[in-house]
C-alpha cells in the first residue's frame, strides 16, 4: 500500500521554498501539490510556486526498460500564494468531478475562450475594425492625400452596408450587396473597394476576428457572382472611347513632348513608351524597376486585371528613367520616379492638362494640334499612350527576321503589352510564357518610331 502524503498546513506551505514537488495530502487532496522551481526569464530571481493537481489517464504505457507505467496528466491550478491552500483544494475537487463525468478541463477551456473570442468578435462591427486597420496601415500610404481617399471610400460605398456588420460574419453575398450596382458603372472604383474590404478583413483575421476565408478574393465565389470583365467592357460600350492621337500624328507629338522637362512631361512620356495606364505611372517605384533585366514589375495589387506584369524596357525608356535618377536621386522620401513639386504623387490630371496645354500651343501656332481625328476631342493620357499604341500596331506590327524576311507580330503581343485580360485558349497559350521577348521587340520598334518617324512598312 503506498504511503499517504503528510497532510500539509498553511504554515507548512507557507515555508516551502526549496525546489521540489509537495503533495498536499488527505484523502480530498489526491494528486494535488504544490510544485517550487526556479523563475524563468531574463532577470527573474527567486521560486515560483504553482498549485497541480496530478491525475491517472487510464493509459498504460512502457517505459525504456519494458516495464509498464501509468500514464499521468498535469493540470496548472493557479499560482500561489494568489490561490491560497483552501481554494487551491476546491479547484481540485471541482475538476476531479468533470474529469470523472468525462469533461476534459484543458479543452473546456480552449472552446470558452473560442466562444468568448467569438463573442468579442461580434461586438466589433466592420466599421469600428476599418477603421483600426486604416490607422494601423498609415506608414503604408504614399501620401495623406491617399490615406484620406482608402478610408473615404469605405465611407462611401462600404460602410451603408456592412458598417454594423460583425466583422467575423461578412460574407460573400455581403459583398456582392456593396459592389454589383457599381461593378459595371466604376469598374476601377468596385475594384477599389472590393481591395480594401479585403485587406479590412485580413486585418480583422489575423486579429483573431475572423475564422473564415476572405471572401474579398476573387479566386473565390465572388468571381462567380459578378459581371465577367468582358461584361464589363461591353456595359460601358455606350460611352466613347477614350480620344487619340491619328499614329501618324504621334512622332510629332513626341518631338513636341520631348522637347518639354517636366516630371508630367517625363511622366506622359514614360506611359506612352509603356504603353501603360497613366495611374500605374503615376504610382511607379524605384524598386519596381530591374535595369539589369530592363523590365519594369508591377505587382497584382496596382494592377487593373490583378495579377502581375513584366512590361519590357526600350532603350528609350531606360535613357528616361537614367534622366529621372539623376534629377532626382535614386531614392526619393515616397520612393516614386515621377513626382510634383512636394515631392508627392502627381495627381491624374497633370498629364490630361499637359495634352491640352501642347495643343493650345500647336493649334496658336497654326498645325492641326491633337485631337481624335474620328471624334474631334482632345486626346487623353490613356488614349495617346494606349489606343494609339494599339492602332498603330495593328498597322505596323512587322519586324525583319534573320532571312530578311518580314513577319508580323501576333495581335496577341500587343495585348500582352497592354495587360489586357485573355478572352480564349489561344491567348491564354500565347501568355503562359508572356512573350516577353516578342514584347521587347514590340516595345523598341515603338520607341523607334515615335523617335524617327519610321513609315509603316507595307
Amino acid at each position: 500500500m503506498p504511503k499517504e502524503a503528510k497532510r500539509l498546513s498553511d504554515r507548512r506551505v507557507a515555508a516551502l521554498k526549496t525546489p521540489g514537488f509537495y503533495p498536499v495530502g488527505g484523502d480530498k487532496s489526491k494528486g494535488l501539490a504544490l510544485s517550487v522551481a526556479p523563475k524563468r526569464g531574463k532577470g527573474a530571481e527567486g521560486m515560483a510556486r504553482s498549485w497541480v493537481l496530478r491525475v491517472a489517464t487510464g493509459e498504460t504505457r512502457l517505459s525504456k526498460s519494458g516495464k509498464p507505467f501509468a500514464v499521468r496528466r498535469d493540470f496548472g491550478l493557479g499560482s500561489y500564494p494568489e490561490v491560497g491552500l483552501a481554494e487551491a483544494r476546491e479547484r481540485a475537487a471541482e475538476l476531479r468531478v468533470q474529469l470523472r463525468n468525462g469533461v476534459d478541463p484543458v479543452e473546456k477551456r480552449k472552446s470558452e475562450r473560442a466562444a468568448m473570442r467569438a463573442e468579442s468578435a461580434k461586438l466589433r462591427t466592420f466599421e469600428a475594425v476599418a477603421r483600426e486597420c486604416h490607422k494601423v496601415r498609415q506608414s503604408e500610404f504614399r501620401n495623406e492625400k491617399y490615406a484620406a481617399q482608402w478610408l473615404t471610400t469605405l465611407e462611401t460605398y462600404a460602410f451603408p452596408k456592412l458598417g454594423k456588420l460583425s466583422v467575423g460574419d461578412i460574407e460573400t453575398g455581403h459583398l456582392v450587396d456593396v459592389l454589383r450596382d457599381i461593378w459595371t458603372t466604376k469598374h476601377e472604383t468596385a475594384n477599389n473597394v472590393r481591395q480594401r474590404i479585403g485587406k479590412v478583413l485580413d486585418y480583422a483575421t489575423a486579429c483573431g476576428l475572423r475564422t473564415a476565408p476572405n471572401p474579398a478574393d476573387m479566386r473565390g465565389g465572388l468571381r462567380e457572382l459578378l459581371p465577367k470583365s468582358g461584361a464589363v467592357r461591353k456595359k460601358a460600350g455606350g460611352r466613347r472611347h477614350h480620344a487619340r492621337i491619328a499614329v501618324d500624328a504621334m512622332p510629332r507629338f513626341w518631338a513636341d513632348l520631348t522637347a518639354k522637362r517636366t516630371s508630367s512631361a517625363k511622366a506622359l512620356q514614360f506611359t506612352i513608351l509603356t504603353a501603360a495606364r497613366s495611374g500605374e505611372v503615376r504610382g511607379a517605384r524605384w524598386e519596381e524597376i530591374d535595369f539589369n533585366a530592363r523590365v519594369w514589375r508591377l505587382s497584382a495589387d496596382r494592377m487593373k486585371a490583378d495579377r502581375l506584369h513584366l512590361v519590357p524596357l526600350s532603350d528609350a525608356a531606360i535613357e528616361l528613367l537614367g534622366t529621372m535618377k539623376t534629377k532626382t536621386g535614386k531614392e526619393t522620401r515616397t520612393g516614386l520616379i515621377f513626382t510634383n513639386y512636394h515631392g508627392a504623387a502627381l495627381s491624374d490630371m497633370a498629364l490630361s492638362k499637359m495634352i491640352k496645354d501642347m495643343h493650345a500651343v500647336a493649334v496658336k501656332g497654326g498645325t492641326p494640334g491633337y485631337v481624335d481625328p474620328d471624334q474631334g476631342r482632345i486626346a487623353t493620357p490613356h488614349g495617346t499612350a494606349r489606343s494609339s499604341f494599339k492602332d498603330w500596331a495593328r498597322r505596323s506590327t512587322s519586324r525583319v527576321l534573320a532571312d530578311g524576311n518580314r513577319s508580323s507580330f501576333p495581335d496577341e503581343v500587343s495585348e500582352l503589352a497592354l495587360a489586357h485580360v485573355n478572352s480564349d485558349e489561344t491567348r491564354s497559350a500565347y501568355a503562359r510564357d508572356e512573350l516577353l521577348e516578342d514584347r521587347r521587340e514590340l516595345m523598341q520598334t515603338w520607341a523607334d518610331y515615335l523617335q524617327v518617324g519610321k513609315p509603316i512598312p507595307n
